[in-house]
């Protein structure tokens, strides 16, 4: 099994441990585990600053040399990478195997994140327009690997609302920038029917020609590690469709 999208506390809603996620990733039989930390920059994001990338790889070097057994690979999570370009570009060129790019403010009226947004009655559709027009922007900019959570909205309003049309130029757009999904499994944890993006997203990804996915827990604690991953791999086997992961920014499919 591999995960490629886990939090550590390097991420400002996590305090797990490099340590803890080498002795989950035994017992659980994970080969490979991508250590993907926020790096984020909205004002409205209160991690706005936390990710210190040199702590980072100092700790990654030190776990590394204590699991030689294990894939233990460099990413970032990096929202709204359309907006944060210079920025982006100081990261391009560390050393990183693999850059999510996430969406996780919509622009909508205010500019909030999901659950606030919810919170204070924003409609589903209103946030999902705004929320795909900067999902296709992110896209089209690129710079990145991976798309984070390609409908996460759903995780805190609980439905999926898109207009294939657009889904369908965001997907196109992703494949000619060589941009792949991941299969985030974290909606499952909470409660919904099924992954981000689910079977409806996928399908429409593999009608467009797309072959390839990661797939990611989104883990902020150890024992949250390639939780789901039979699921994940269920909906890559019934679509067709081909698990990869990244080494040193090249994708590398599993076997």
């Amino acid at each position: 099994m591999n995960d490629m999208h886990v939090h550590t506390h390097f991420s400002p809603d996590s305090d797990e441990s490099f340590a803890a996620y080498i002795a989950a990733a035994r017992q659980k039989g994970v080969s490979a585990v991508c250590f993907t930390d926020h790096v984020d920059t909205n004002p409205n994001d209160s991690g706005t600053g936390y990710y210190d990338s040199a702590a980072f790889f100092a700790e990654l070097s030190r776990a590394r040399a204590d699991a030689p057994d294990l894939n233990l690979l460099a990413g970032i999570e990096f929202s709204e990478p359309h907006l944060w370009t210079k920025k982006l570009a100081e990261y391009q060129k560390l050393p990183y195997d693999c850059i999510i790019g996430s969406v996780h403010f919509s622009n909508c009226e205010p500019d909030l994140f999901f659950s606030d947004l919810v919170a204070i009655g924003v409609s589903a559709e209103n946030c999902y327009a705004s929320y795909w027009r900067e999902v296709l922007k992110t896209v089209t900019a690129g710079g990145f690997d991976v798309l984070g959570h390609i409908d996460i909205p759903k995780r805190y309003y609980k439905t999926l609302v898109y207009v294939e049309a657009m889904l369908r130029e965001i997907l196109r757009k992703m494949l000619d920038g060589g941009i792949i999904p991941e299969i985030n499994t974290s909606s499952l944890r909470k409660g919904l029917p099924d992954t981000m993006p689910g079977r409806d997203i996928l399908r429409l990804y593999a009608e467009e020609g797309g072959k390839y996915c990661t797939i990611g827990s989104d883990a902020h604690t150890a024992d949250d590690l390639a939780a789901d991953n039979a699921a994940a791999q269920s909906l890559l086997a019934e679509l067709g469709l081909r698990e990869v992961t990244f080494v040193k920014r090249e994708m590398v499919p599993v076997s």
